[in-house]
């Protein structure tokens, strides 16, 4: 059994390793829900992210075509040109069944749903076409964890 397949009973239950290896592994991410005002946590997962070198893109219909730090926001993933690696969503858990629909349709490497976000059956979607998945958990606290010895370019 993989580390994905242990964890449908834990929606949080991940270890260091699996959690790093895919932080190390991806390089463009998707970030649903992202947020211009600097007091919602979107945003600021985003900007910790551009600061580790990850290339972000914004996903949130309302700005579609507007910048947020710096970087030009979709309205959805199917409108996203260059190739997505991890979709990391800012959604309610109902929505993010949707978001996983749309995720595996753009060929995502991996689901992440942030914290309190956890839908067992996205999971269980996803993990069915061979997509990681984390769930009820942050990439910026996991960037910040003492195990974190940054990416590997």
């Amino acid at each position: 059994m993989d580390e994905q397949s242990s964890q449908n009973g834990a929606a949080d239950a991940y270890s260091d390793e699996y959690l790093k290896q895919i932080l190390m592994d991806v390089n463009v991410i998707a970030l649903v829900g992202a947020s211009p005002r600097s007091d919602r946590d979107s945003y600021r997962v985003m900007q910790v992210l551009l600061e580790h070198g990850y290339t972000v893109i914004p996903v949130n219909p309302r700005e579609a075509g507007n910048q947020i730090l710096g970087q030009r926001c979709y309205a959805d993933l199917a409108s996203i040109e260059p190739a997505v690696d991890m979709v990391d969503i800012f959604r309610s858990s109902e929505a993010a069944f949707g978001v996983t629909e749309e995720a595996i349709a753009i060929g995502a490497k991996v689901v992440w749903m942030q914290l309190e976000i956890i839908n067992h059956q996205a999971a269980a979607l996803a993990a069915a076409v061979g997509i990681k998945v984390v769930m009820n958990r942050c990439p910026k606290i996991e960037l910040e964890n003492p195990c974190w010895t940054g990416r590997v370019d």
